[in-house]
């Protein structure tokens, strides 16, 4: 049997992130969600056995934020930082399972940050690059989120990435758990979930303080967010059933 395709339709998505950055500088904006870069048909193949016995959530301490998130306990971690941060164990068993869709996104990451960063000064445009001319990438830290609507476990507030350390980010939209419970608990539709990004121009508020537009997306399985380095975002709050994301933090080599 052929191997489902991860980007199903790559000249089609590579045109969808071109057309976007585009736009994206036009407002401003200095993130992009593209509709089903990765396979939804690959997703749902990829999937049951994270649900049913891969994934492992690990309790970790952060420093509260502005999210104020302290101990977060519904992510698995795939890789982490230098040192072992956030932890010193990472599910290898997890990453093995994933490794194509990481090197998946590492292309599309690469793609749209040539692009979101083309014509910029050199602090972030003189990045060093492969043969194919390139930003040669690498994951700071990778992770799988299921959000419930738990307290603290529902969501994760307005936050930049890494603590700005990071050169940008992905999310991809998992798909629904349709393996340990039904659609009619578990359906996107109605129960919250999505992301939330301050970004672009800024508009004046009634208190007369100039704050960036707040664009919310209602995001779908195969969706990817590309952030660039310190966007505030969150991960919107959810009601019922659960949510499920991949986050990849980057490092663009200089």
């Amino acid at each position: 049997m052929t191997p489902t395709a991860i980007i199903s339709s790559p000249d089609e998505i590579q045109k969808l992130i071109a057309k976007g950055v585009v736009r994206a500088k036009l407002s401003k904006r200095r993130h992009l969600v593209v509709p089903r870069a990765i396979s939804p048909d690959y997703l749902d193949e990829l999937m049951p056995p994270i649900v049913t016995c891969l994934f492992e959530p690990q309790t970790v301490t952060y420093n509260g934020g502005v999210a104020n998130v302290r101990n977060w306990r519904i992510s698995c971690y795939l890789e982490v930082m230098d040192g072992g941060v956030p932890c010193t164990n990472p599910h290898l068993g997890l990453r093995r399972h994933c490794l194509r869709l990481l090197e998946a996104c590492n292309a599309l990451f690469a793609s749209w940050y040539r692009q979101q960063h083309a014509c910029n000064d050199r602090n972030t445009s003189g990045y060093k690059t492969d043969d194919n001319g390139m930003p040669i990438v690498s994951r700071l830290m990778t992770f799988i989120t299921r959000y419930t609507p738990a307290p603290e476990e529902n969501a994760l507030l307005k936050h930049v990435d890494g603590a700005g350390k990071v050169d940008g980010s992905v999310v991809v939209a998992l798909p629904v758990d349709r393996w340990s419970a039904g659609l009619d608990e578990n359906s996107f539709e109605g129960h919250g979930g999505g992301l939330t990004f301050w970004d672009g121009r800024t508009h004046r508020t009634k208190s007369g303080k100039r704050e960036p537009e707040e664009i919310v997306y209602d995001t779908r399985s195969g969706d990817v967010a590309f952030i660039d380095r310190a966007v505030w975002h969150q991960a919107n709050p959810i009601t019922k059933g659960t949510r499920w994301a991949l986050v990849i933090f980057y490092k663009v080599e200089r």
